[in-house]
C-alpha cells in the first residue's frame, strides 16, 4: 500500500515537535483500542467531526482512511449528509466537495 502524502506543514510540525506528535499519535491509538467501534466506523465518525469544524485537510484525510478501512463511497457520502440538520447545508456541501475530491480518484489514488 502506498504511503499517505501529508501536507508540508504537518511534516514541519512533526520535525520541530517530535515528542508532542508522538504523544498525539499514542493518544489516537489508545482511544481507538479502548472502544468498541471498528476502524471504518471510527473514521466515519472522525470524518463527520472534521466536516463539523470545516477542516478541509481532515475531511480529505478521513475520507481516504475510511475508504482504506472498508467504507463505501455511499457510506462516506451518507455520513456527511447525516449532518445537514446539525451543521447546515453550506457546511455539508463544503465537506462533500472535499470528500468528492478523494472519491473521484481511481481506487489506487485513494490509498495515497
Amino acid at each position: 500500500m502506498a504511503e499517505e502524502k501529508v501536507p508540508r506543514w504537518y511534516t514541519i510540525v512533526r520535525e520541530k515537535h517530535p515528542g508532542v506528535m508522538a504523544a498525539l499519535d499514542q493518544l489516537g491509538i489508545a482511544v481507538r483500542r479502548e472502544g468498541p467501534l471498528d476502524h471504518k466506523t471510527a473514521h466515519l465518525v472522525q470524518l463527520a467531526a472534521a466536516a463539523a469544524i470545516r477542516s478541509e485537510g481532515a475531511v480529505h484525510s478521513h475520507t481516504r482512511r475510511a475508504l482504506r478501512a472498508g467504507a463505501t463511497r455511499e457510506e462516506v457520502v451518507h455520513a456527511l449528509m447525516l449532518l445537514v440538520s446539525t451543521i447546515g447545508f453550506p457546511s455539508v456541501s463544503a465537506a462533500l466537495s472535499w470528500a468528492y475530491e478523494e472519491l473521484e480518484k481511481p481506487p489506487e489514488g485513494n490509498l495515497k
